[in-house]
Formats: C-alpha cells, sequence, structure tokens
C-alpha cells in the first residue's frame, strides 16, 4: 500500500511547478473556454483574487490547487508539472510499480503519470491510452515547450502534426519531435493504441 502524501509532501510536489509558464497556461486555458476570473475560479473552488495573483505569477499555488485548476480548465499536458532549470541534487531515485502511477483524464487521452514523487526534474514519462478516433476531437492543437519522445507500446495510430503529413505508426514504432509544434494522436486500430510518453525540457 501505497504511503498517504502528506501535506510536506504536497507543498514538496507544488515545487515542482514551473513558475515561468503556470500563470500563463492558466490563462491562455481560462480564455479559451471564455471564461471570467469568477467562473474559472467557481469551477475550481478558488477565490477570485487568488486565481488572477498565480495567473500573474504572484504567488505560488499549492499542489491541490494546481491539482483542481487543471481538473477544471482541462489543461490536456502534463508538462505542466516540469520544473525548468538543473537541479543541484544527485544520486535521485523513484518508483511507479505497475498499475499504479497518477491518472490524470482527457476528453482525447487517458494518462497514467510515472514517477510522480520526483520533483525539480526535466524528463517527464507517462503512459497515454489514446481514446481519440478522430482528429476532429481535438478543439485545437496540442502543444507545449520543449521536445517529446513517444513508443507505441500496442495498437496503431496516426500522429497529425502542423508541419509534416500524418504518420502512422504501429506497436514497436517510435518517434522524436519538436512538442512546441502542434500535435496530436489518434487510434487507428480496433482497440485503443497505448503508448509510453517522454517529455523533456
Amino acid at each position: 500500500m501505497m504511503e498517504p502524501v502528506s501535506q510536506n509532501k504536497d507543498e514538496e510536489i507544488a515545487e515542482a511547478v514551473d513558475p515561468d509558464h503556470l500563470g500563463k497556461m492558466i490563462r491562455e486555458a481560462r480564455l479559451q473556454k471564455g471564461w471570467t476570473l469568477e467562473e474559472a475560479g467557481k469551477a475550481a473552488g478558488i477565490g477570485r483574487s487568488t486565481l488572477s495573483k498565480i495567473e500573474n505569477n504572484q504567488t505560488r499555488p499549492s499542489f491541490d490547487i494546481v491539482r483542481r485548476l487543471t481538473k477544471a480548465l482541462e489543461l490536456k499536458t502534463p508538462q505542466l508539472f516540469v520544473q525548468s532549470g538543473p537541479s543541484d541534487i544527485s544520486g535521485r531515485r523513484d518508483v511507479t510499480f505497475a498499475g499504479q502511477g497518477e491518472q490524470q483524464d482527457t476528453p482525447t487521452y487517458s494518462h497514467e503519470l510515472l514517477c510522480t514523487e520526483l520533483t525539480s526534474k526535466r524528463m517527464f514519462p507517462y503512459i497515454s491510452t489514446i481514446k481519440a478516433r478522430d482528429v476532429s476531437e481535438f478543439e485545437a492543437w496540442i502543444r507545449h515547450r520543449g521536445e517529446e519522445f513517444m513508443y507505441v507500446i500496442s495498437g496503431e495510430l496516426t500522429l497529425f502534426t502542423e508541419h509534416y503529413r500524418p504518420l502512422a505508426l504501429k506497436a514497436g514504432d517510435s518517434v522524436y519531435y519538436d512538442s512546441g509544434m502542434g500535435h496530436g494522436c489518434v487510434s487507428t486500430s480496433k482497440e485503443d493504441a497505448k503508448v509510453l510518453w517522454v517529455s523533456l525540457e
């Protein structure tokens, strides 16, 4: 059984949120939904003034608030939790046992975030089930800072990117790309495709 996460651990994990682009991402997601500060704050269960300070990088939110905002605004990228810059800690280790990753669902993907206890990292691994079956299911291109590696574990899929032709991939195939370039995946096999993604700052 996993240890319950303490308040101190939540505060430590909150430090992993990149302060340079957290506020901008939240503001953009709110505006994309057409929500006011009051509406977004109500959906996430936080005050208008608190949300305003977060968007303007005037305060660092707790991990619980980040979770609530992520859910309310349907932020689609686990890259939100990657802290930029090098760490002076060496000899670190984290482990995620089979089926015990942190779940995060979106309309198009179902993510299992891996090794989430380790903070100040520049690499973020997660396993995703591709639920989308048509590119029209995406409201907009997915894009975020950094680069991304994807390995197809099972099934077949098509990777759509804004600068290249659609790329058909099957189990065992892999691809590395600039994640600032708009992208999105759809399953093309009978079963939902499953992939390992590694996002890099």
